[in-house]
């Protein structure tokens, strides 16, 4: 049996695919990466893990035009593959994901919002691939946006909104103690073993 073709669409003409009305985008990403931004008019199933794939593409109709996209393209090959066993013919996705397009595509042409998510200690990345403005919250490992960190629940190195009622007391003194430890280490020009900068 012949395998067939995956429809990869290179970043310059992603945008005139998903300008087509006809066409739903779909980010395949966490939900927290597409918070931290995606392009307009993507939708974003809400599912954690790929076991939860199949109960979100049931709802689809298999002759309706699909563009995925995700970071670099990993998660959406598994999932285009996993559409066309299932017998949607229409599935495209975006050649080398998001970090393709953001370094290809110019930002005033750009139909992206926001930052793009990444799994380093950059955090967020622009167009570019500039350094975007994120962080990540050392209580929960969450990306935390400059307006987050205005927060009076985000403690440096300790919580931010989304984890400052979910953490014990216990583990807030254990991460305070911590960032006191890294604090020392940095006025004394040293490196703690736990410190991370992102």
């Amino acid at each position: 049996m012949r395998k067939k073709k995956n429809h990869y669409i290179n970043p310059n003409q992603w945008n005139k695919l998903i300008s087509d009305k006809s066409v739903t985008l779909i980010d395949v990403r966490k939900p927290f990466e597409y918070n931290v931004g995606t392009f307009k008019g993507a939708v974003n199933p809400n599912i954690n893990s790929f076991r939860e794939f199949p109960k979100y593409f049931n709802k689809l109709k298999k002759n309706k035009k699909i563009a995925m996209f995700c970071t670099g393209g990993i998660r959406c090959e598994k999932a285009s593959n996993f559409l066309k066993q299932k017998g949607f013919k229409n599935v495209f996705q975006l050649n080398g994901g998001i970090l393709s397009y953001l370094n290809k595509v110019n930002a005033k042409k750009s139909l992206w919002k926001g930052e793009c998510f990444v799994f380093d200690n950059r955090v967020s990345v622009k167009h570019k691939l500039s350094l975007g403005s994120y962080s990540l919250c050392r209580g929960c490992r969450m990306p935390i946006s400059v307006k987050e960190k205005k927060s009076k629940k985000y403690k440096e190195g300790i919580s931010c909104p989304y984890c400052y009622n979910k953490l014990t007391k216990s583990q807030k003194d254990r991460f305070s103690m911590r960032q006191k430890q890294i604090l020392i280490a940095r006025k004394l020009n040293k490196h703690h073993i736990y410190q991370k900068e992102y």
